[in-house]
């Protein structure tokens, strides 16, 4: 649980340093805000996989999240467009996090091996080398 709080934490973070950094365009005093708003989502990034998020889940919730969440509210705060387009592309980025985290949550679970080895490796693991197993095939 304390995972996914950082998680969210690291992405309001950093929607606050982008929205920050755009504001800094006419006002430079939001560049200390956009500065702390990128260490702490930083920070909170690092507590959440440290307290046990997977790197590719993690890291691809708190993107998609935070390209999602900065455009809605650059769209409130500046009154930037979402065209049906940018809105399209969202949709998809987020279904491309959530198909990353359900692969996630099979693979911990012991989900179907769709490698084809059939040689105890684990799944999706890459050998450089021809082992000795392989001689004999």
């Amino acid at each position: 649980m304390k995972k996914w709080l950082f998680l969210v934490l690291a992405i309001g973070c950093e929607v606050t340093g982008s929205v920050s950094m755009k504001a800094a365009v006419e006002s430079p005093g939001f560049y200390a805000l956009a500065t702390l708003g990128y260490v702490g989502a930083f920070v909170c990034l690092f507590v959440s996989l440290r307290n046990g998020m997977s790197l590719g889940v993690g890291y691809g919730i708190w993107g998609a999240a935070g390209v999602a969440a900065t455009a809605v509210m650059s769209m409130l705060i500046f009154g930037e467009p979402i065209t049906l387009l940018m809105g399209v592309g969202l949709v998809a980025v987020m279904l491309g996090v959530l198909l990353v985290e359900v692969g996630s949550q099979l693979d911990r679970r012991g989900g179907v091996d769709q490698s084809g080895a059939d040689d105890g490796r684990t799944p999706g693991s890459i050998r450089s080398t021809p082992t000795a197993t392989d001689a004999t095939r």
